[in-house]
Order: structure tokens, then C-alpha cells, then sequence
């Protein structure tokens, strides 16, 4: 399958020089792990838990409109245990777009009434919450789905609005290369069809738990070494939840059937939609 590697670029640490005596002996800072909130158990073997661990910035590999995506390596200085990690941080109150969080907040709630009104009304404080929400929504999906079995990264670690993931690509060299985008990819007639077979497989698994993705398309979805990676979940959707849960569970189908279809895959979107539907309904 041809595809055009996505290099690290030039690096810009986001971490600060600390020269204090408490300053870490190597790496930019000490590991966040003490303290955080940890991914799902059993742990692959590569996640790096030792408290004397410590943190390096390498650069930024993607920025979007919510959040940035940083590469991080992970070590245990005078040993071999070493990790090369993807930090999603989200973007402050102030920094972040929030035109789109509406339709896809229907579904959820927070505790403190005066959370929620200050959410609906969009404060400085409300924007705080939101993107908070955004970040616990995000690995608790990912969580979640990954203790299914499903393809997606696994989720590390939240320490506030950063979240460290497995970092889907080639990263035993000396320079990391993140895995394509579905969009950047030129497969075969033969991987076309088992593309699709992976990607309806895990869907269906979303739809029997009641969820959607919420914003699946090829650019969110990654190939690694013939594997479909599904990634970016902040906006998971409760299908049922959500007054607007079927809403988005059609626009995922439609728009990654309509991918596929351009490709030269005989798939037809209405009927992948109709058996989500009834995945997530129990066939009512």
C-alpha cells in the first residue's frame, strides 16, 4: 500500500527549562504518571510507569482548532525503558473554537447546576468546563473502546487537558513517522475491500454499545502496516442519548461509505447506516 510518511517536524518544545535542584537529571521534565489518571488495565508491556522516569518533548505533530498533538519520549535514564508517546493537550477556554460543541454536548451532563449554566451561556468559565469535558470525554472513550477491542490508540494517561496515547506509527528509529491518514493512502483493490471490512467491523462494535464516533472520516482515521486506526474521539456520541445520535451515526456512514465508494468499493452508505441502526437499537 503506497502512502507518503508523516515526519516529525522541526521540534518546539512545550515544556519549560527548569535548572532548579530538583530539575529532572535528564529529559525536560519528570514524568506526569504519578498522580494522573491511568488508561485501562492490563497496560501493554511499552507503557513506562516507573516514577523516575522522565519527559522530552520532540516536536509537534499535528495542531488542530481544539488541541495540539506533540510527540513525547518517555525514559528511565541509565536503562533501556524507553517510549515514544503522542501528548494531545486541548487548548485553554480562550484559545478554543466552540461553534461546534453544542450538538454534541446534548448528550452529557455535569453534576453542578451552575456548571451547566454557565456552559449553555458560553462564559469564560463555561469555555473551561467544556474543555475540560472535552478531554475526560476523549480518554474515557478511548478507554473504553480499547478494553473492547477495539482499533483505536492506546490511552496512557490524562493529567488535566494533556493526554499521552500510543503513537501509532513506526517509532523504533531515531526519528518517529506517524502512520497515514486513510486519505493519504493509495490501497490496492484487495486492501480497499479489507479496509472497509475492518472499519464496518468496528462500528458495528460502536453501534452494539449504543456510540458513533461523531466525526469519522478519512483524515481521523489512520493505516498502520495494514491495520485501520480510528482516532480524535472528544466528540463520541451516545446514539441513543443524544437527540441527535442517529444524526451523526448517518453522517459517519455516509461519509466514510462515500470515501470508499470513490476509491472503486462497491458499498452503499444507506445500507451500512441501516445495519448500524439496528446494532444500536437491539433491533427494535
Amino acid at each position: 500500500m503506497a502512502h507518503q510518511p508523516f515526519h516529525l517536524p522541526q521540534k518546539q518544545s512545550a515544556f519549560s527549562t527548569d535548572t532548579s535542584p530538583d530539575a529532572p537529571p535528564e529529559g525536560e521534565r519528570w514524568s506526569t504518571w504519578d498522580g494522573a489518571t491511568h488508561g485501562p488495565k492490563p497496560r501493554p508491556d511499552w507503557v513506562v510507569t516507573e516514577l523516575g522516569a522522565v519527559d522530552a518533548d520532540l516536536g509537534v505533530l499535528k495542531s488542530g482548532k481544539e488541541a495540539d498533538v506533540h510527540v513525547v519520549r518517555r525514559w528511565v535514564p541509565g536503562t533501556g525503558r524507553s517510549v515514544t508517546m503522542a501528548a494531545k493537550r486541548y487548548r485553554s477556554g480562550d484559545h478554543r473554537l466552540f461553534h461546534r460543541d453544542a450538538g454534541y454536548l446534548e448528550g452529557r451532563r455535569v453534576r453542578r447546576s451552575r456548571e451547566t449554566r454557565a456552559m449553555a451561556k458560553r462564559t469564560d468559565f463555561g469555555k473551561q468546563v467544556i474543555a475540560g469535558q472535552w478531554a475526560v470525554a476523549e480518554f474515557t472513550a478511548l478507554s473504553t473502546v480499547w478494553a473492547l477491542g477495539l482499533p483505536v490508540p492506546y490511552p496512557v494517561q490524562l493529567d488535566e487537558t494533556e493526554m499521552l496515547m500510543e503513537l501509532v506509527g513506526d517509532t523504533g528509529g531515531a526519528t518517529p513517522v506517524a502512520a497515514p491518514r486513510l486519505v493519504q493512502t493509495r490501497p490496492t483493490p484487495r486492501e480497499l475491500a479489507e479496509l472497509f471490512d475492518q472499519l464496518r467491523s468496528a462500528m458495528l462494535t460502536l453501534a452494539r454499545h449504543g456510540w458513533t464516533h461523531g466525526d469519522l472520516s478519512p483524515y481521523n482515521t489512520l493505516v498502520h502496516d495494514g491495520r485501520l486506526v480510528l482516532i480524535d474521539w472528544p466528540q463520541v456520541v451516545d446514539v441513543i442519548g443524544n437527540p441527535r445520535g442517529f444524526e451523526f451515526l448517518e453522517r459517519d456512514a455516509g461519509t466514510m461509505a462515500t470515501w470508499f465508494a470513490r476509491k472503486g468499493l462497491r458499498v452503499d452508505a444507506g445500507e451500512l447506516f441501516a445495519e448500524l441502526v439496528a446494532e444500536a437499537t437491539g433491533g427494535w
